[in-house]
């Protein structure tokens, strides 16, 4: 049986895969829940200890076997500036191929994105994969690696592991990188709603939380509901991050 958190988490993916069609009967389960007094859990408000008690989270359900490179959760948002430095990080594959096109290849970069963040210690805040670029906003911990290491690790270990793929073990990947740090409070809280909802402005999905790579599911289900509108609220029309892709 899946632990509280495990099976909460579960539950929100499974509704967020159903048609729009089946949302007016969830919507009214929920008020007769609600009206009931149950307990149901809020899905904006975790329990602290068992957000560090489960720091991977299965990406399996309903029999589905889980992908190779499974989601190693982050903790919950910090949503303040650290004193050891926050960054907003955007990276692109040379001549902005699409080689990381395809649910499988998503899997792989966004697994070991989170995987070398935990890694080097850093903190994610928010990210977003595509097919051929990438950003992260990210708080450097007091024991951090540095950025460049975690970024050389992340594009040699996927480079290597996509070139295996289709036979191409010369083939350059990653084309560069950018990173800014990120000292103003507003400008931070303003990228951080710009990385979760890259996806609606790619025109992927309509609802940030509908792309199943970036951090806006995560972040709406660990932060607390005053957190997600006062991030949400910050007007992107000021931000500037490359992101000619």
């Amino acid at each position: 049986m899946p632990q509280p958190f495990q099976r909460r988490e579960q539950l929100i993916r499974r509704i967020r895969k159903l048609p729009e069609s089946s949302l007016p009967r969830i919507e009214e389960m929920v008020v007769e829940l609600e009206q009931a007094k149950s307990s149901l859990p809020n899905v904006f408000s975790h329990d602290a200890a068992a957000r560090d008690s489960q720091s991977q989270l299965p990406r399996s359900m309903e029999g589905c076997v889980e992908p190779q490179h499974s989601r190693v959760w982050p903790h919950a948002p910090i949503h303040k500036l650290s004193k050891h430095g926050t960054y907003i990080v955007t990276a692109g594959t040379l001549h902005k191929q699409h080689l990381f096109r395809g649910d499988e290849r998503l899997d792989l970069l966004e697994g070991k994105l989170l995987e070398l963040a935990q890694h080097y210690r850093w903190q994610l805040e928010a990210w977003a994969v595509f097919s051929n670029h990438y950003h992260f906003v990210a708080q450097a911990g007091s024991q951090a690696g540095k950025l460049k290491n975690l970024l050389s690790h992340l594009h040699t270990a996927t480079a290597a592991e996509i070139n295996a793929l289709d036979q191409e073990p010369d083939r350059q990947v990653w084309h560069n990188f950018w990173d800014t740090e990120l000292t103003i409070e507003t400008s931070y809280l303003a990228r951080l709603h710009y990385v979760h909802t890259n996806a609606v402005k790619h025109g992927l999905v309509k609802v940030a939380n509908q792309y199943r790579w970036c951090s806006a599911g995560w972040f709406e289900s660990t932060a607390t509901p005053a957190q997600v509108k006062t991030i949400y609220s910050f007007g992107l029309s000021r931000v500037r991050v490359f992101d000619d892709f």
